[in-house]
């Protein structure tokens, strides 16, 4: 059966694959053309033969030097099919689509890591026929960032590292500043790497924290109706434009946060409550009104201190 962590980190590179291409640029200090748009490509190799055969994911990278297709592969453990297959994936892309296939193995095991980036060679011995290098991103190439002020810097390199790592007990030291990161971009992107996150955690101590962190924003991320006002583009919108990162966009988006939290929840919000929220520029206020926005009964509750247990 195919783990959420598997899926997490080939759809990392799908989902982000401008992230993704900056990250192996800074980690193999391998050049590669600036993009100018990408395509999702049909995963299925199966030829008319009864064998199937599918990558990953698989994404098509433009740029003014002429096409790439990046072979996504997540890898959980050792497999040495993978020896026969990866030599007939990009053999078989370059024949269909004509442009250059680039190979990218993502793993969350150091010995999984290693053992996929040794060369596939085939042919004599000093003389071969075909070679095949993939580029391996693991646990020991994808650093453990737990500054918040790096994680701010590349909040995509941040999700790779929490992703990457997220079998091992350093996960839970990537969360806390991955969290406050996803807060300098907007929403919508936001919402995608907090699901990539989810689903590529592995360690139980992990998984809990990141519950705790994200519990303030979750019915924003996930909720249907949530998910239907980003899709009418009204997030979107709002966002276009806005320079990444500052404070006043994100006053803007904690609000809109709070408000659509207590209305996605089914209470009715008065214009007293909207416009005193819609008032405040205090990012860390801001802040507290969305974790209570999670649990209040009224939306006049809001403004009250959260009482001690008895």
């Amino acid at each position: 059966m195919v783990s959420s962590s598997h899926e997490a980190l080939h759809h990392y590179g799908q989902k982000d694959t401008a992230g993704l291409i900056r990250n192996f640029q800074r980690l193999f200090h391998v050049p590669f053309p600036e993009p100018c748009g990408f395509t999702v490509v049909n995963t299925d190799l199966t030829e008319i033969e009864p064998v199937e055969r599918r990558v990953d994911s698989l994404v098509r990278v433009h740029t003014e030097g002429g096409d790439f297709l990046l072979v996504l592969e997540s890898q959980g453990k050792k497999d040495d099919r993978k020896r026969g297959s990866w030599p007939y994936y990009l053999s078989y892309l370059y024949e269909k689509y004509r442009c250059e296939p680039v190979l990218i193995v993502m793993t969350q095991s150091s010995s999984t890591a290693r053992w996929a980036a040794q060369p596939i060679r085939f042919g004599l011995p000093g003389w071969s026929s075909l070679v095949v290098r993939p580029m391996v991103l693991g646990p020991d190439n994808v650093p453990v960032i737990t500054d918040e002020k790096e994680a701010a810097q590349d909040p995509s390199l941040a999700v790779l590292s929490a992703i990457t790592h997220g079998r091992g007990r350093r996960a839970a030291a990537i969360l806390g500043p991955l969290a406050a990161a996803l807060e300098t971009i907007d929403p919508v992107s936001a919402a995608l790497l907090v699901e990539l996150v989810t689903s590529g955690l592995v360690d139980s101590q992990a998984k809990e924290i990141w519950r705790d962190l994200m519990a303030p924003v979750n019915y924003f991320f996930k909720n249907p109706v949530a998910e239907k006002v980003r899709d009418e583009g009204r997030v979107e919108g709002r966002v276009e434009g806005r320079v990444e990162g500052r404070v006043e966009g994100r006053v803007e988006d904690r609000i809109e946060m709070i408000v659509k939290i207590m209305e996605l929840r089914g209470l009715q919000v008065p214009d007293s409550v909207r416009l005193r929220v819609q008032a405040c520029s205090d990012l860390d206020q801001l802040k507290v009104w969305s974790e209570r926005a999670v649990r209040v009964t009224d939306p006049a509750d809001l403004f009250t201190p959260d009482q001690p247990p008895a």
